[in-house]
């Protein structure tokens, strides 16, 4: 079994937060007694510090004992750093990527990753990219926005030019959802992240950036939030008005078949409504471990996805 969608910190990045702590405002706090400490950076979007996301045997084990045979791991959303000065969002994206990048070489074979790029400034991204690739690495996970503007905006064409030279996964990660309204009951999780999948998603869709960009492989986290429910709004409106059909070339629903999706539903009937809506060859395994909200193990294989993002 494949895990798509799973989190870690190495050694080196740890020792990175806490020689800049002052700089990135890190904090470890204790929150409750028989829970690990918080880890929050610049004060918002804490998540308790589990010994798996930094314990690189104990991870492997848990991986093991899951059934996991292969995992794609991904650096934390947390630590995109888009909001801090390029020098710092560099240096950690940088020390990040070194890190998995030697992880992988010494997992043989059972570890692959993405890196993490320092969004906010494309050009520097599309650099860092290049790089991450050419230690190894898969491609990047990146989050739903960043300086301010949506993916689909001109601003970012030189990170998708060179995502899509190289061919690169770009795994679209949400971060917690800043609406006030989303105050209570972890609605910014349980609700928020999804939704701003859900508007990004819908965004890179509309705007036919695949079209232009037809090598980069987009991977959607969370089942694509809730973009596959209502894509039959999606075609309406396509058939209705000009603003929605403008720069696509067909409904889009057949674009929807165009990205891939993870099965971090926690809900069978989903997964099976995700893979009628999208195609099996678009969907691949997931889990979110070690989060909280972490499907474990990934409920599915599916083959036919795998292979395809990974050709």
């Amino acid at each position: 079994m494949h895990d798509f969608h799973t989190h870690f910190i190495p050694d080196e990045v740890l020792t990175w937060l806490k020689d800049h702590k002052e700089n990135v405002h890190a904090k470890w706090i204790k929150k409750e007694k028989n829970k690990d400490d918080f880890l929050v950076i610049n004060e918002k979007w804490g998540f308790e510090l589990k010994p798996s996301f930094i314990d690189k045997n104990l991870y492997l084990r848990k991986q093991k004992e899951a059934g996991v045979s292969h995992s794609l791991i991904s650096p934390i959303p947390q630590l995109f750093m888009y909001d801090f000065p390029l020098d710092i969002t560099t240096d950690i994206s940088q020390v990040y990527n070194h890190s998995l990048s030697h992880l992988v070489t010494q997992a043989n074979g059972s570890l692959s990753a993405l890196g993490t790029v320092p969004l906010a400034h494309p050009e520097h991204a599309a650099d860092v990219l290049h790089d991450a690739v050419k230690m190894g690495l898969k491609g990047a996970i990146i989050g739903p926005s960043a300086a301010g503007k949506m993916l689909s905006d001109d601003y970012f064409i030189p990170f998708f030019e060179e995502a899509n030279r190289l061919k690169a996964i770009v795994f679209i990660h949400p971060l917690l959802s800043e609406d006030s309204r989303l105050k209570n009951w972890m609605m910014p999780n349980l609700i928020g992240v999804p939704w701003e999948t859900t508007v990004c998603a819908t965004d890179i869709l509309l705007s036919g950036i695949i079209d232009k960009y037809p090598n980069v492989k987009i991977l959607f986290a969370h089942g694509g939030g809730f973009l596959p429910y209502q894509i039959g709004r999606l075609d309406k409106g396509y058939e209705q008005w000009g603003a929605v059909s403008s720069n696509l070339q067909g409904k889009p629903s057949e674009y929807l078949k165009r990205f891939w999706y993870d099965t971090v539903l926690w809900n069978p009937a989903s997964i099976d409504f995700l893979v009628e809506t999208v195609g099996e060859d678009r969907v691949v395994p997931g889990s979110d471990f070690p989060f909280d909200l972490c499907v474990w193990p990934p409920q599915a294989t599916f083959a036919k996805g795998i292979q395809s993002l990974l050709d």
